[in-house]
């Protein structure tokens, strides 16, 4: 009763758009059982990507959402204004290899940016990559890249409408002469050379109708020699027994070992190396658990230096000894600190520790044998990225941002111990007029919780501002302070955008990490409300100003909470969500995020999900204005999420705030997708979001 009076208070002030009608969403009988309790999936036949049924329940969804924002009256300013604020040159940090500087740029307004390379910091840039030549429309994207160690080959992947699936291409420099060969179903794969060739992983090819949804099995992987028919590559690993592990190879620098990692899930992994060029030479297992992070740095003759959280929650360097390579006989050159260990880089002969402190970046200087040699002195508070360096040189890239500073790149030299601006970013805006606050408040359980808040210089606490509050809280990931034009249209407009650094992150190590996964997950949803009842007790909004948005594991957190909590807030933005958390593990790599959630295939898991799995969940109440992201080629989260939570939530709606749905076509997960698509996509995020918290952009 209360969630109806707050909806029908708040009609009150909005223009008055038409109350949506859904399309009819058609009901089956589909029943699950689960340790004897019966769960109903009447929408089950969402899930079949391929159907004709399907295709036109995403036609009329996508009708009614335009149909719902074309309404709306300043749609045209904010995509005009998104044009406007992001037409600006973006750059990435240089890195060597041979005798040319390889880096990305785009002059403005391209889909996709490029790679350049130039022979010298002052050398001539030619085109190496041009992703916007792939396809008109700028859908195919380019993925990751390798350059080989002596700067004459190109491998890259390519990747269409925003799918996980990638090509492997390659180009022979100076000429940019593509060979010939394309190696395809290559997918969760780095490239390492080596010799005349490279590594790689790839599945075999899919079954037709199921490249988009089928789950992922059997990861090998392969040794490619330039210039020859990939059927003819040499299989280097596979495991027979295990179908559901992914791996992955690469060289030394020195091209002395070759070292292989295995993954169940997305934290943890094996690792075993072999001594290339040695003959009768074995593999030699480090571990063969997956209960811990590995990182191979580095190696100096038959020490590898690795970063590990193995008896170290937040990260520690240790060197093993190739001849007696058990975790037992290794030696901690680097022990953990306080704050995580987020990174470590090899250049001029040290190590290049980043740190988080706080959700932002510190970097110190340790010799090979862990003793502490000085920081580097950083140009503010924010994040230092893209750090790029070759182990003799004396030459280091980074970039640098936060919310409110554009990216930066500087140039540092270890040996002097000094930093200098090597390229600044020209934007059309001051950034200056923005400003950012750390707080930290508590959550249910009385931890700490930190949170960014952006804003206006001044802003004045009164409880009317409309407000957008970000998390995410899953597999071990920081949101750390980056820029984005976009975000700027909503804070010149006014607006309040905050991040919650709740639990279920890598913020403060594993510890934070392990706290909001499996038995732990509720940990995550309460830390993400106590952060909007934070902004609320400091007047900084209100419930009926305040928006909520995620994405992937953070659309899960958005869906959750609005089916615990649906008074929280006035607009949830779910994207790309996983929705369904008795099914997820079943469609393409989802069964690898079972470490975090914990599966329905084991009953006190099955449980635990069912109390907040947020399609079963969603019961006759008063949701708030709410807009289902997704994209018809997402095969990380397959849209099926999406789209039984949407015509779910649709049917159990008992307010007049809408539920929509807006579907991308010829898009993904996310990486990749082009400028174009993006401004769209946001035009409609910050439209659909205005409209509803009452605000008047540009008037």
């Amino acid at each position: 009763m209360k969630n109806l009076l707050i909806c029908s208070l708040l009609m009150l002030r909005l223009s008055a758009l038409a109350q949506p009608i859904y399309p009819t969403s058609r009901k089956s009988a589909q029943e699950d059982v689960y340790f004897g309790k019966t769960i109903p999936d009447p929408y089950r036949w969402l899930e079949d990507d391929n159907s004709e049924e399907t295709a036109n329940w995403v036609k009329s969804q996508n009708a009614l959402t335009e149909s719902y924002l074309s309404a709306i009256p300043f749609r045209k300013k904010i995509r005009d204004r998104l044009n406007t604020i992001s037409n600006y040159e973006k750059f990435s940090a240089p890195f060597k290899k041979g005798k040319y500087y390889f880096y990305f740029n785009n002059s403005g307004m391209q889909n996709q940016s490029v790679l350049y390379f130039r022979e010298g910091l002052e050398g001539e840039p030619k085109i190496a990559i041009d992703p916007n030549t792939f396809t008109s429309d700028g859908t195919q994207a380019l993925g990751s890249i390798e350059v080989s160690r002596d700067g004459k080959y190109i491998a890259y992947q390519v990747s269409a409408a925003g799918s996980d699936w990638q090509e492997i291409r390659i180009l022979e420099l100076p000429s940019c002469k593509p060979l010939p060969e394309i190696i395809k179903w290559v997918k969760f794969s780095g490239i390492s050379f080596k010799g005349n060739g490279f590594y790689y992983s790839r599945y075999n090819e899919p079954p037709k109708g199921s490249e988009l949804s089928g789950k992922n099995e059997f990861h090998r992987i392969y040794y490619h020699v330039l210039n020859t028919d990939p059927k003819k590559d040499e299989l280097i690993y596979e495991d027979g027994e295990h179908p559901l592990r992914n791996f992955g190879a690469f060289a030394t620098e020195d091209e002395k070992f070759l070292v292989i990692s295995g993954t169940e899930s997305t934290s943890g992994n094996s690792l075993m190396f072999k001594e290339l060029g040695k003959a009768g030479a074995t593999w030699k297992k480090i571990t063969d658990k997956f209960e811990n992070d590995f990182d191979v740095i580095d190696n100096d003759d038959n020490a590898l230096y690795l970063r590990t959280n193995y008896n170290a929650p937040n990260y520690e360097i240790i060197s093993i000894d190739t001849e007696m390579p058990s975790l037992e006989n290794r030696k901690i050159i680097i022990g953990q600190a306080q704050d995580p260990l987020q990174s470590a880089q090899v250049a001029g002969n040290q190590f290049l520790c980043t740190y988080l402190v706080d959700v932002q970046n510190k970097i110190l200087r340790y010799s090979r044998k862990g003793a502490l040699l000085g920081e580097i002195s950083l140009p503010g508070i924010g994040m230092a990225d893209a750090i790029s360096s070759e182990k003799k040189s004396t030459e280091v890239f980074f970039s640098f941002s936060n919310w409110t500073t554009p990216l930066s790149v500087y140039r540092y030299d270890t040996e002097k111990n000094s930093s200098s601006l090597y390229r600044a970013t020209k934007v059309s805006f001051d950034p200056s007029a923005y400003e950012t606050k750390q707080v930290f408040y508590p959550s249910l359980d009385g931890t700490k919780i930190p949170m960014f808040i952006i804003a206006k210089k001044g802003v004045v606490q009164n409880g009317k501002n409309p407000c957008l509050l970000y998390g995410y809280g899953g597999f071990n990931i920081s949101v750390t302070p980056t820029f984005s034009a976009l975000r700027m249209v909503f804070l010149e407009n006014g607006g309040i955008y905050a991040v919650a650094n709740i639990r279920g992150g890598g913020e403060y190590g594993e510890n934070w990490h392990k706290a909001g996964t499996i038995f732990n997950k509720q940990n995550v949803f309460n830390d993400f409300i106590a952060a909007a009842e934070y902004l609320f007790k400091e007047k900084y909004t209100t419930r009926e100003y305040l928006a909520i948005h995620g994405r992937s594991n953070g659309g899960l957190l958005i869906g959750a909470v609005i089916t615990q909590r649906p008074d929280l807030c006035r607009v949830a933005l779910p994207g790309v969500g996983v929705l369904d958390m008795l099914r997820y593990h079943k469609f393409t790599i989802g069964w690898a995020w079972a470490t975090d959630y914990g599966t329905s295939e084991d009953e006190k898991q099955f449980t635990n999900l069912l109390k907040y799995s947020p399609l079963q969940n969603v019961r006759d109440n008063s949701y708030p204005a709410t807009m289902v992201i997704t994209a018809d080629h997402d095969d990380r989260v397959v849209p099926a999420h999406s789209f039984k939570f949407t015509a779910t939530l649709q049917e159990h709606q008992k307010c007049k705030f809408p539920v929509l749905a807006r579907i991308e076509t010829k898009a993904g997960h996310g990486a990749g997708k082009p400028l174009s698509k993006v401004i769209e996509e946001w035009t409609d995020i910050w439209s659909f979001t205005m409209y509803e918290l009452g605000m008047k952009p540009y008037e």
